[in-house]
């Protein structure tokens, strides 16, 4: 163990890409001597930082500590699914670095921060075999709250039956926020805002603005009507496949299957090395669909809740 000789804090409203470097170097040190996973969203940040020169008018974001010129503790907070999702927090300590109080105090300005926004709480991520992010999360009080499996797809693409090559991807404008924010109330119980009020436009993802950081969502179509929907990211050489939906109406026909698999596609042909995807472990219809093609369980993230006080 190394002990901290000259301690200080950085903290800003996103990433740079010197923060960038530094903080991904890190993430892969902790995953290759742990083995568990970090759910940081780093490529993600980096592009939604890059698009704003606004500094100093956005909240802050990312916590460093670092030992002279060394990062050796970081602490990330994202935002997914409008104003009214809480904050997800993860983050990770140097090995070498680690029961010196470097977590703790990155914690409690977190904590701070999160006080201060809308969100009544946040989320505190730990990949299930973390032994020492579980021990960290059970001290905060922070309640269980659900887990999702991280999948790899490691098989044969299956084929689509004739009767489903019509589903065609329609890459979505801000003209469709509307119907995203509807379909993601119907699949994950996002709160949908009356219509034409400033609540439900604040909890609407702009797809154009998606796009920017990477995130391209497509409206799936079957005759000329919206069946669903399904969000790609391609970050680091990794096809990420995100928020993908059928419309209850069209359940039961194979759309779902016919969407995954043509959203697998698309990465392929954008050169992705791997392909993933994330699933809430209780969602059994979906993981089955999921691993019938293809795609197997690589690590488990545990959701704990933090209620603001």
């Amino acid at each position: 163990m190394k002990t901290i000789r000259n301690p200080w804090l950085k903290l800003r409203e996103g990433l740079c890409q010197e923060d960038f470097d530094l903080i991904n170097r890190l993430q892969e040190q902790c995953i290759r001597e742990d083995r568990t996973t970090l759910k940081l969203e780093l490529d993600y940040k980096l592009r939604a930082y890059s698009e704003k020169e606004c500094v100093g008018t956005r909240p802050i974001n990312e916590f460093m500590y670092f030992d002279g010129h060394e990062l050796i503790g970081y602490m990330g907070i994202c935002e997914f699914g409008g104003a009214d999702a809480p904050l997800e927090v993860n983050g990770m300590v140097n090995p070498d670095y680690r029961r010196q109080g470097v977590f703790g105090t990155l914690y409690k300005l977190v904590v701070a921060e999160g006080r201060h926004r809308s969100p009544e709480s946040m989320l505190l991520l730990s990949d299930r075999k973390s032994e020492a992010g579980q021990a960290f999360v059970q001290g905060t009080g922070a309640k269980y709250r659900h887990s999702e499996y991280e999948m790899y797809y490691r098989g044969n693409r299956p084929e689509i039956s004739n009767d489903l090559e019509g589903i065609t991807f329609r890459k979505a404008t801000n003209a469709d926020a509307r119907e995203i924010h509807r379909q993601n109330a119907i699949y994950f119980g996002d709160k949908l805002g009356e219509e034409g009020t400033s609540e439900q436009e604040e909890g609407m993802i702009l797809p154009e603005e998606e796009e920017k950081r990477g995130m391209i969502i497509y409206l799936a179509e079957a005759d000329r009507q919206i069946i669903g929907k399904v969000h790609i990211q391609l970050s680091s050489d990794i096809g990420g496949i995100y928020g993908l939906g059928v419309l209850p109406e069209y359940r039961g026909k194979g759309y779902g299957r016919a969407t995954l698999l043509k959203a697998i596609d698309k990465l392929k042909e954008a050169n992705a090395g791997d392909i993933m995807l994330q699933v809430a472990v209780e969602n059994a219809n979906a993981l089955r669909l999921y691993q019938s093609c293809g795609f197997v369980e690589t690590s488990t993230m545990d959701y704990y809740e933090l209620f603001n006080q």
